[in-house]
């Protein structure tokens, strides 16, 4: 006889599951304003870097860029600059009112910086591996500075390393200063690398080279990167975002997929119009008539309005903020939802 298949009642046990952590920002800045001698130079900034992510920065020179990033690695005392209003986080730490103590002990760890000027940057009276066994000694102190400074220069790509490191820096070329300089950077393994025009002064072919090569360690380290360059067609490429400053203030934020194809603010559609690697072929450039308001002569309004062709006249009585739709694409113009660019 076959018994019966006898089975009970299912019993299912509450799903636990823990609480959600939430991972800061790598570096945050919110409603930023920095001033120079009592002239205010940067109004209203909202930037924020999250842990692995490429942003690009970019605008005419004198927008602002080099100076917001600057207040990311706490080096505007060095330039007379201060803050006056908003905040500056690393990490979720508030570091707006930071002793240069404090920030000693983030730089090269936490945050690292790549200047404009690769010989000035380097000691000339230093060899090449000396500088890099130095910042290691001091940024990566479990590692072997001689070991890792042969790892450093393989990282960044640069040509026979052996003689690089018995090297002053005046023997380089400028390429292989700038390779020299982004290993001293790297050298502490920090979260953010900002390179700050890293390719001036460099030939066109050596500025891409080394434009790749940050966007291949950022992937490569898993680090974060704020990348400012003149070079639009690169910012896209190697960025997740972009942010576009004009006049000392962000106007427009977007995705990089986005923003160079489908420009909201007339700046950024100026900006794209005049790049021959942005503009199909066959189709003419457009140049951008006039030139940027210096610091202390802004206009009341919309920075932006005597050299825009949709400006109206409310343009002119305040700042227009910078607002973002349901995809995070914030732009900072009146007319922003009723123009096509």
């Amino acid at each position: 006889m076959t018994r019966p298949t006898v089975t009970g009642p299912t019993v299912t046990g509450p799903t636990v599951t823990g609480p959600t952590v939430v991972t800061p920002p790598v570096a945050e800045i919110q409603g930023l304003a920095i001033s120079i001698a009592g002239r205010e130079i940067v109004t209203r900034v909202d930037l924020e870097i999250a842990a692995g992510e490429g942003v690009g920065l970019v605008g005419e020179s004198g927008s602002g860029k080099s100076v917001t990033c600057r207040s990311l690695i706490g080096l505007l005392g060095f330039i007379g600059a201060t803050v006056t209003a908003g905040q500056v986080r690393i990490g979720g730490k508030d570091m707006t009112s930071a002793s240069q103590r404090q920030w000693q002990a983030l730089r090269g760890t936490t945050v690292s910086l790549v200047p404009q000027a690769s010989l000035a940057g380097l000691d000339p009276l230093i060899r090449v591996g000396g500088q890099l066994r130095e910042v290691i000694r001091r940024d990566d102190r479990g590692a072997d500075p001689a070991h890792r400074s042969l790892e450093l220069l393989d990282q960044v790509r640069m040509p026979d390393p052996q003689r690089v490191l018995r090297a002053y820096p005046h023997e380089l070329s400028g390429g292989m200063r700038q390779r020299a300089m982004i290993a001293l950077a790297i050298a502490g393994r920090p979260a953010l690398l900002i390179a700050d025009e890293a390719t001036t002064a460099l030939d066109a072919t050596i500025q891409r080279s080394i434009l790749n090569l940050l966007d291949g360690l950022r992937t490569e380290l898993g680090m974060a990167l704020l990348l400012v360059s003149h070079d639009l067609a690169v910012i896209r490429s190697a960025t997740d975002r972009v942010a576009v400053m004009y006049a000392g203030t962000i106007v427009e934020r977007a995705a990089s997929s986005e923003v160079f194809i489908r420009p909201r603010h007339p700046y950024t559609a100026a900006l794209t119009a005049a790049d021959p690697a942005l503009v199909p072929r066959g189709r003419r450039l457009r140049s951008l008539l006039g030139d940027p308001p210096q610091p202390g002569a802004w206009p009341g309004g919309c920075r932006f309005a005597p050299r825009c062709g949709y400006r109206q006249p409310q343009c002119e009585q305040s700042l227009p903020p910078l607002i973002a739709d349901e995809s995070g694409h914030a732009v900072a113009c009146l007319r922003a939802e009723e123009i096509s660019l």
